[in-house]
C-alpha cells in the first residue's frame, strides 16, 4: 500500500501537509507527539480563521467544547441526603430497637458509598487520552458503576437479608417492640429527603430521556451515572416504605417477625436493583454501539456524498458515554482523484458529527483504492 492510501485510510493528511498539520494541531489543543486525537483535547478550543481543520470531523463542535457529565449534581444531592439520613437512621434504630431502620441505615451508607464511586468515576472518565490508554479513559465510569453494582447486592442486599434472618430467629417468646416514636419520626422524615434528592434525580434522567419510555432509556443509555441514582433513590423510597409498613404492623400486633421480615424485603428490593445494574453495566463494557436505525442513517449520510459508489461494513462502539467510535468501509469512485477523495473523507465525518455529536473518531477504510471491482464502478449505479 503507498504513502498516500495510508493517509486516506485514516482520514489524514498525506505525507506532504502532515508535520505543518499537526504542529499546528499541537498548538491549538496540544495534540501528542504521537499524532492522537481525542474530542476533548482538540475540540477545547476555537481554531482560528485559516487553520487546518481538526479530524475526524471535530471542527464541527469545536466552539462547543467537550460534553461533560450532566448527571453530577444528582449524584452530590443524592450523597449529602444519604449521608444524613444514614446517621438518623441508625440513632433511631439504637432506640427503637428496629432491624428494617438497621437495614435502611445500611442502606444509606452504602448509597453514599455508591455516590462518591460514581463521582470518581466520571472525573476520572474525562482524563485525556495519553501513551498507555490512547482512546482516553470514558469506560472507567462503566468500571465504577460495576462495583457499585456489586456492593449494593453484596453490601446492602446482603446484610440487610442477614439482618433480618438474625432478627427473625433471634425472636424469643415474650419480647415486646420497643418504642416506635423515633422509629416513624426518622422514616417519615427521611421519605422527605430521599424524595427532594429523587426529584433532582428524575429531573435530570427526564430531562435526558425525552420521550423514550423509562426501561428502554436505561437499557439504550451510555451513561449509566444518569440512572443509577435514580434507581438508588427510588430504592431508598420504596425500602422506607416497608420500613414504615414493618414498623405500624410491628406495633399493632406486638409481632416482632413483621420487623425481621420487613429487613428482608428491603434487601431483596436492594438485589434486584444491583442485577439490574449489573446487567446494564456489563453490556456497557463488552461494548456497545448505535441503534440499528442509527447506524442505517449513518449509511445514508455516506451514500448521499457524490463520491461514494456504496457504504459498506459501519462498526461502532461506545468507549464512553460521549465518546463514539466509528470504522467504516467506504467504497470511493476510482475516477476521482486524492484530493477529492480527501475532500470526501473529510466532508463524511463533518457530517457524521454534526448529526451524532458523541463521535469523537471516525476510520474510514477507501475500498476502492485496495481493489477494482470487474464491472467498474459504472455497474455499482445501475
Amino acid at each position: 500500500m503507498s504513502e498516500n492510501e495510508e493517509s486516506i485510510e485514516s482520514g489524514a493528511p498525506t505525507a506532504s501537509e502532515e508535520s505543518t498539520l499537526y504542529d499546528n494541531e499541537a498548538n491549538i489543543a496540544g495534540a501528542t507527539d504521537t499524532g492522537i486525537h481525542d474530542a476533548d483535547t482538540l475540540g477545547a478550543g476555537t481554531p482560528d480563521m485559516g487553520t487546518p481543520p481538526l479530524p475526524d470531523g471535530q471542527s464541527v463542535k469545536a466552539n462547543n467544547g467537550p460534553k461533560r457529565h450532566e448527571s453530577t449534581a444528582s449524584v452530590l444531592a443524592a450523597l449529602v441526603s444519604n449521608i444524613a439520613v444514614g446517621i438518623f437512621k441508625f440513632i433511631a434504630a439504637g432506640l427503637s430497637g428496629s432491624s428494617a431502620l438497621i437495614s435502611e441505615g445500611i442502606h444509606s451508607i452504602v448509597d453514599s458509598g455508591n455516590e462518591v464511586l460514581v463521582l470518581v468515576g466520571i472525573k476520572r472518565s474525562e482524563h485525556r487520552p495519553d501513551r498507555v490508554h490512547p482512546f482516553g479513559y470514558g469506560m472507567e465510569l462503566y468500571f465504577w458503576t460495576m462495583i457499585v453494582a456489586i456492593m449494593i447486592f453484596a453490601l446492602g442486599g446482603g446484610l440487610s437479608i442477614y439482618e433480618g434472618i438474625d432478627h427473625v430467629a433471634s425472636v424469643q417468646p415474650g419480647d415486646v417492640p420497643g418504642d416506635p416514636f423515633w422509629s416513624y419520626i426518622v422514616i417519615l422524615g427521611a421519605m422527605v429527603i430521599e424524595g427532594l434528592s429523587l426529584r433532582v434525580a428524575v429531573k435530570q434522567f427526564n430531562k435526558e430521556r425525552g420521550d423514550i419510555k423509562p426501561l428502554a432509556f436505561i437499557k439504550s443509555a451510555k451513561d449509566p451515572s444518569l440512572y443509577t441514582v435514580v434507581l438508588e433513590d427510588t430504592a431508598a423510597e420504596l425500602g422506607l416504605f416497608v420500613a414504615l409498613i414493618g414498623t405500624l404492623l410491628t406495633q399493632l400486633t406486638g409481632n416482632l417477625y413483621f420487623d425481621g421480615g420487613a429487613s428482608i424485603v428491603i434487601g431483596l428490593l436492594l438485589a434486584a436493583v444491583a442485577i439490574l445494574l449489573l446487567r446494564e453495566t456489563k453490556g456497557l463494557l463488552i461494548g456497545e454501539g448505535m441503534s440499528r436505525n442509527d447506524i442505517m442513517a449513518v449509511e445514508k449520510i455516506i451514500e448521499s456524498n457524490l463520491h461514494v459508489i456504496e457504504c459498506g461494513r459501519v462498526l461502532s462502539m461506545y468507549l464512553g458515554p460521549h465518546d463514539l467510535l466509528l470504522n467504516i468501509d467506504v467504497t470511493f469512485d476510482r475516477n476521482i482523484t486524492r484530493d477529492q477523495t480527501l475532500d470526501a473523507v473529510d466532508d463524511i465525518e463533518a457530517a457524521i458529527v454534526s448529526a451524532y455529536p458523541d463521535v469523537t473518531r471516525v476510520f474510514i477504510e477507501p475500498e476502492s483504492l485496495r481493489f477494482t471491482r470487474e464491472n467498474g464502478p459504472s455497474s455499482q449505479s445501475e
